[in-house]
């Protein structure tokens, strides 16, 4: 089996994935956005077996990274694709097949003139409720205040979601991003959305 071999190749970017041709066991799928080179998503995989991980990242060095690391572990229950994020979201995944959706420090786009390219915009909580079970949930997080805000204000506003405590156990799994800026004395802010 090659490194690549937990990489998604793409036959088609029209047809549609279907998620139980990538897991050999049916259960739970977690989707991560942005997985860059997948410390937090290995450890869940890890940790969870009893639960799928799809991870979603547009660098092809970090996911292949994060391929290869899976691929030595031996974990069946990972699966990851190179692909734009909404692209994924909007056309390739199927509806309510997701149990969770994690977020984790998506490029803030700080100048005004660049938050138009912010991924958690107002259109976002609608393609993340098509993917989501009844009652599944999305966790973000990001050490920018004036995203923070924005990301509670559209799940606020669509009116699908209820907002809850972030479980302490997501809140202890710190991300390597998250400890380059907590270093730098950047708090983190949690949000988690769970659909109602």
């Amino acid at each position: 089996m090659s490194d690549d071999a937990l990489l998604h190749e793409f036959q088609s970017i029209t047809k549609p994935l279907c998620l139980e041709d990538l897991f050999p066991v049916q259960q739970p799928v977690e989707l991560e956005i942005g997985c860059g080179d997948g410390g937090f998503l290995f450890q869940m995989a890890q940790q969870y077996p009893e639960r799928n991980f799809l991870g979603v990242e547009r660098l092809l060095g970090r996911i292949r990274k994060l391929s290869k690391k899976g691929q030595r572990a031996g974990l069946s229950n990972l699966w990851l694709a190179r692909i734009e994020a909404r692209y994924v979201m909007k056309y390739l995944l199927p509806e309510e097949a997701l149990e969770a959706v994690h977020v984790y420090f998506p490029d803030p786009w700080p100048k005004d003139r660049h938050a138009r390219h912010r991924l958690i915009d107002g259109e976002f909580p609608q393609a993340t409720a098509r993917l989501l079970t009844k009652g599944g949930v999305i966790h973000l997080r990001t050490d920018d205040a004036k995203y923070f805000k924005q990301m509670q204000l559209v799940f606020c506003a669509h009116g699908g979601f209820k907002e809850e405590e972030t479980p302490g156990e997501l809140v202890a799994r710190v991300t390597e991003f998250e400890k380059e800026f907590n270093a730098l004395g950047k708090p983190t802010n949690h949000a988690s959305w769970r659909l109602t």
